[in-house]
């Protein structure tokens, strides 16, 4: 009987410990942060995870330590740019990366997002869009764009649509001046369609266009015009130390190379009133 009573105690024990180790597992899980980091595919989704995959890498390493805990990154590429801003307005993401107007088209959906921080371009917060032409084009201003064909980006984009439209504008060419146009999507595609001579000019961001350039596409700047850097932004509901931390690293003066990948040259603050300049090209574009 007492060796009954002794194994009964000791199966207790060894029941007691298990429950001990499962609450101690159990809180070692949930003290991880799980975040979702949303854009859209402004470029082949592919080059998209490879630029951004490195440095949330980065980011989750540098969180996890000033938080004490673990910090996992997972990424949520959206096909079209609308469907990148609802997730963030609606908290299906808890941060992003996008251009000036999806921000202002964000803060339209919900004004309680946040900017995180905005990309430095040589320590200032401009960088270029690019109106572009086949390389042997004799064309050499905007004005003589009238009557021809144009390719647009994505119907959202800064660069691609607001921006160029605006331009076009400033120079007394609206939809109806041109033979046609239409919107295409990725900056890439509007690039390559210009090159292939399928449409006479096209809007797209300076670094794509680069990189055309140097991949042998033929094409040529016919325009530059001035953009507001991209900024980062939090979801409406990320916890206060959870946006704290990630602002700290990303304006860190110690941010490693990683970072370069992604922002050329680091982060700076940033505010909403950087970005009027983008809601007014927004509202001239309703006359193009």
């Amino acid at each position: 009987m007492k060796r009954l009573n002794v194994f009964h105690r000791q199966r207790a024990k060894i029941f007691s410990l298990f429950i001990a180790v499962g609450i101690l597992f159990s809180g070692a899980a949930s003290a991880e942060i799980n975040l979702k980091f949303g854009t859209y595919a402004a470029d082949k989704p592919t080059e998209t995870v490879k630029k951004y995959r490195p440095f949330l890498m980065f980011l989750e390493s540098r969180m996890s330590e000033e938080l004490g805990q673990d910090v996992n990154i997972e990424m949520i590429i959206a096909k079209e740019y609308e469907t990148s801003i609802r997730q963030l307005a609606e908290g299906e993401v808890d941060f992003a990366r996008f251009g000036p107007a999806s921000y202002v088209l964000a803060t339209d959906k919900n004004p309680d997002v946040q900017i995180v921080a905005m990309e430095s371009k040589n320590g200032q917060k401009r960088f270029k869009g690019i109106i572009a032409v086949h390389r042997d084009n004799p064309i050499q201003s905007l004005e003589e764009l009238a009557g021809l064909t144009f390719a647009f980006g994505d119907e959202l984009s800064t660069i691609g649509r607001y921006l160029s439209q605006s331009a076009l504008l400033e120079v007394g060419i609206t939809g109806e001046d041109l033979h046609s146009f239409k919107f295409l999507g990725r900056h890439d595609t509007v690039g390559l369609a210009v090159g292939a001579g399928k449409f006479t000019a096209g809007a797209l961001k300076e670094s794509t266009f680069k990189k055309l350039v140097a991949q042998g596409v033929p094409i040529r700047a016919l325009a530059s015009f001035d953009n507001v850097t991209k900024p980062w932004i939090s979801a409406s509901d990320l916890p206060k130390e959870v946006y704290d931390a990630m602002q700290r690293v990303m304006l860190s003066s110690e941010n490693e190379e990683i970072v370069r990948r992604v922002s050329k040259n680091g982060f700076l603050i940033g505010s909403d009133a950087d970005y009027q300049p983008i809601r007014q090209a927004m509202q001239d574009s309703v006359d193009f």
